[in-house]
């Protein structure tokens, strides 16, 4: 096991209601002007945005609001933002959403207090060193960043689709989890926000560092708890303890917990950018196609884990080599994505041809030469994964 600094600061206020909360306590944290950063009007037709406003006004904070934050957030939103921000004098980030209102938020609220383009810090020409605070209320669980410092952007003009890592500096300080916010999510919401909380444990899970045992079985359990929950909430979309064990398996998934002590890969992840960048799919179905590419090419390559994972979270049997355990597992794997609706191949998320050199040419401009860290994969080898994944 390697040496680690587990942080995770945000405050968790999980359960029915909790919605209400928000202006107590951003109040309570010193709080006084408010940017509302939310999506395409789920909020507001639910009634949410309602609730939330009131909560604002009843703690006495002044509030202005960002909407419009789409999936596979971009960087014109985030302008925007600043923009607005810095006009109404804004303290505090209130992000009421899913995954890319909230990294939008921590985009905005880093940006707002940088005097350059907020951008180099995607990019890697600059260090987020300072931000405003951000509260979160959750509606769909799936990316984790409600209990993460990361935040993915694309930026339109390059189809550049990067993300940003800060421990510290862009952790939510508190997030406010109410289950029942998540009943009437569409099957396909969820079945994407299911594979993305699998997905973060693997691009952790994944690892060529020995002596994680703990580590291996939090994992594990968590991933076992993942499909079992969506087994039961595709069966029956309003059952609040599933959606609840959801909930709070999304948060646990990409807080940093599961990569305690290893060296992780998130080979998966940086392929499925390339994709939504130029494609615009879900970020959770890009993956539901890219990450079983990647295990099949695996298992070929680089077994070992792999056929561990297909023996302790699908209950593969031990098979003749390590190679065929693994395969026997990414199918089950594959079995289970396609029971919950997800799609298998870029054509079926409705890419009939991908320009497979296109995205191999910028995964590398934008990650370098090698990719992934279970096994350093060369522009030869997202190539062949790319093509696995037709």
């Amino acid at each position: 096991m390697n040496d680690f600094v587990f942080h995770s600061p945000t405050e968790f206020i999980f359960g029915r209601g909790v919605e209400v909360q928000a202006g107590e306590r951003i109040a309570r944290c010193g709080g006084r002007r408010v940017l509302i950063v939310c999506g395409g009007g789920s909020a507001r037709r639910s009634g949410l945005l309602d609730r939330v406003v009131k909560a604002l006004d009843d703690a006495g904070l002044a509030h202005a609001l960002l909407e419009g934050v789409r999936p596979n957030p971009t960087d014109d939103k985030v302008r925007e933002g600043i923009r607005l921000g810095r006009a109404e004098g804004t303290d505090w980030l209130l992000a009421v959403g899913g995954g890319s209102v909230i990294d939008t938020a921590k985009a905005v609220a880093a940006g707002i207090r940088y005097a350059g383009d907020f951008w180099d810090f995607f990019d890697g020409s600059a260090t987020v060193t300072e931000a405003l605070p951000i509260g979160v209320v959750l509606t769909i669980p799936a990316a984790g960043s409600e209990g993460s410092g990361n935040s993915v952007i694309t930026k339109t003009a390059t189809c550049q689709k990067l993300s940003l890592r800060t421990p510290y500096v862009l952790r939510p300080k508190f997030a406010l989890l109410n289950p029942e916010l998540t009943l009437t999510l569409p099957a396909w919401q969820t079945a994407c926000g299911i594979t993305d909380m699998l997905a973060h444990i693997m691009e952790r899970y994944f690892t060529n560092t020995p002596a994680t045992v703990v580590t291996d079985h939090v994992s594990e359990g968590l991933m076992q708890a993942i499909v079992e929950e969506a087994r039961r909430v595709t069966l029956n979309p309003q059952d609040y303890d599933a959606r609840a064990n959801l909930m709070w398996a999304g948060t646990l998934a990409h807080n940093g917990l599961c990569g305690t002590g290893c060296e992780e890969d998130w080979a998966s992840h940086f392929m499925e950018h390339e994709v939504s960048a130029f494609y615009d799919v879900s970020h959770g179905a890009g993956l539901a196609v890219i990450f079983p590419a990647w295990l099949q090419w695996m298992a070929v390559h680089h077994a070992t884990k792999v056929a561990q994972w297909a023996e302790r979270v699908w209950g593969v049997s031990p098979a003749a080599t390590p190679q065929a355990t693994a395969e026997e597992g990414v199918r089950r794997f594959r079995a289970f994505l396609a029971s919950i609706g997800m799609p298998l191949t870029l054509r079926e998320l409705g890419i009939e041809h991908p320009d497979i050199n296109r995205l191999a040419d910028s995964l590398h401009r934008n990650k370098g030469e090698f990719v992934g860290n279970y096994v350093r994969l060369t522009r030869k080898d997202t190539e062949e994964i790319y093509r696995l994944a037709q």
